[in-house]
């Protein structure tokens, strides 16, 4: 299974539970429809899936709801992370998100805790 494969079954997967809600990022360099100019789309490594799961905050906001940012770099099991793809996902945790490199649906369920 490729990269592809594996991100739209972990996408499918994580995308039928409630609270969480992951879009696909692109990132990547592309060529016009009149193919005279190369169209640059996206961060240079942030993740190939990001999007927030919902968390209730106790006990000074009691039943309310917040969106707490994910970002999920996608990987083969033998799929190699690039300094900025782990930079990124570094970024991401200490600022209070999750952030994560997951190579299975099974990884992707433990790191959001379903």
């Amino acid at each position: 299974m490729n990269e592809t494969e594996l991100q739209n079954r972990i996408r499918l997967s994580i995308g039928a539970i409630a609270g969480v809600r992951m879009f696909r990022n692109q990132v990547g360099n592309f060529r016009s429809l009149d193919s005279k100019r190369i169209i640059k789309v996206g961060t240079v490594g942030s993740s190939d899936l990001i999007g927030f799961t919902s968390k209730t905050i106790t006990p000074d906001m009691v039943g309310q709801v917040i969106a707490q940012y994910v970002a999920l770099e996608i990987k083969t099991p033998t799929g190699k992370v690039s300094p900025q793809q782990s930079a990124f996902i570094d970024m991401v945790n200490k600022s209070g998100g999750i952030g994560a490199i997951v190579r299975s649906v099974d990884d992707a369920k433990k790191v959001l805790n379903v």
